[in-house]
């Protein structure tokens, strides 16, 4: 019986499947004239993502405009965005600091004398180019769709963020009639968490064909290649978590490791999926059962996923000094503290970007006079399983912000927390589905 129970959990079926995705990419893997079995496998981990990502865009919608509509006082909003944004600023920055603090400890690319070829500079030039439009006004337009249907076509979270909060405003404006609307966007979003309860099923065939996709394609050295750098960024990103975040948890009074025991379903998703978008909506969700009241989660969860990616914002630092050592490209304080600055904001247009992380950083990276850019294939062949740790801990990032803003606002029901903390995240409960309480906005 206790052996079958531990078969039926999502965690076990999704390591299984990347230990099989493992052994295909072992046993069929690419050359450079022929396409593996296991490179051929890579859509089943792009179907899974796409098919959850099929269904935020319309959540978001739904959560983000009954929240903003359901709020008797509109100054609240404004309220609440800005202590967000203030938030996600002051912890990506320590996210930056530290990251460049471990590179200059450890010195992870000393000793390379790396010097990138023509080929090397081909490899990263479609990056480069897509680095080259991130500029800050670029970045500002990208936040407009072009049709009120394109937001959601292209799958632009911020772009649905922005039609959903002037719905919601729209909807507070219109009395009794707005709220009708609210009702109604608040019963549909039921039905797409309920497609997304089954969808999540298909993690374990997600991890399966990620899996042999990266190590079919890049061959089992990509195990081993530049390994110090890759335990380095891990053990940095889980030293901020567990430190730094669960200090800002403490001081918001609760246990990280509880709240972490609480949101494990959701970080078992992410683990499958290579994206910490496939675990939005379902967080949104555990999040309002904890007790932060629906507005809050609905607007600091989604624009979290755009201006607060802690392990997008380590990776950037240390990766830079990285390849820095790597190439013995010498910076001087103040292009580190311009790095610094940089990264700040190239950073914030990395959600739903493919290969988001290694474009950001390319950007971060055209700041540097003379720098190889060629440099950058240092990275392609280990990037895949650094995305990994980027996405675990944007999503704890994200995740604790919420709980922090809504305590901050004093929107975060004190009692249902610990109630629901000390009782651990139980199965019997429909709560995915239907929140635990119904609250209408911040006190």
């Amino acid at each position: 019986m206790g052996f079958t129970r531990v078969f039926k959990s999502l965690f076990v079926q999704t390591l299984i499947g990347v230990g099989l995705g493992i052994a295909v990419g072992l046993y069929w893997p690419s050359s450079p004239d022929h396409v593996g079995v296991a490179e051929k496998l890579e859509p089943l981990g792009k179907a899974f993502v796409n098919l959850i990502k099929m269904v935020i865009g319309p959540v978001i919608f739904c959560t983000v405009t009954v929240g903003i509509a359901r709020m008797s006082d509109l100054k609240a909003f404004g309220r609440v965005g800005g202590k967000a944004l203030l938030y996600f600023e002051i912890v990506s920055t320590v996210a930056l600091l530290i990251g460049w603090a471990v590179a200059e400890l450890f010195h992870p690319g000393a000793g390379m004398h790396y010097v990138p070829n023509a080929k090397d500079a081909a490899a990263v030039a479609s990056y480069a180019a897509k680095a080259h439009d991130m500029t800050f006004s670029g970045f500002l337009l990208s936040m407009i769709p072009t049709t009120v249907v394109s937001a959601f076509s292209e799958g632009n979270l911020l772009q649905v963020l922005l039609v959903s909060i002037l719905t919601g405003l729209a909807c507070s404006q219109l009395g009794a009639f707005g709220h009708k609307i609210a009702d109604t966007l608040d019963s549909v979003s039921k039905v797409f968490f309920a497609i997304i309860n089954m969808l999540v099923l298909l993690a374990p065939i997600g991890a399966f064909g990620a899996m042999a996709f990266t190590v079919g394609k890049y061959g089992p050295a990509t195990l081993l290649n530049l390994a110090n750098l890759v335990v380095i960024f891990y053990a940095t990103s889980a030293l901020f978590v567990v430190v730094v975040l669960g200090s800002i948890c403490a001081l918001c009074g609760f246990s990280f490791f509880k709240f972490f025991r609480y949101i494990w379903k959701e970080f078992e998703i992410v683990f499958g999926a290579f994206s910490s978008e496939a675990a939005l909506p379902q967080l949104m969700r555990k999040l309002e059962r904890l007790g932060a009241s629906k507005p809050v989660v609905g607007l600091v969860v989604p624009a979290g996923y755009s201006f607060n990616l802690d392990g997008t914002n380590i990776y950037m630092t240390l990766g830079t000094l990285f390849l820095a050592q790597a190439t013995d490209t010498h910076l001087s304080v103040i292009q580190v503290v311009g790095i610094l600055l940089i990264a700040m904001l190239t950073s914030k247009g990395a959600s739903g970007v493919s290969g988001a992380g290694f474009i950001t950083l390319a950007a971060t990276l055209a700041v540097i006079p003379d720098f190889p850019a060629g440099a950058l294939a240092l990275l392609l062949g280990v990037d895949r399983f650094m995305s990994h740790c980027r996405a675990l801990t944007n999503f704890m990032g994200n995740a604790v912000g919420a709980m922090v803003v809504a305590a901050w606002d004093k929107a975060l029901d004190r009692d249902v927390l610990h109630r629901e903390l000390n009782a651990g995240p139980g199965l019997a409960r429909p709560a995915d589905l239907v929140p635990a309480h119904d609250e209408t906005g911040p006190d």
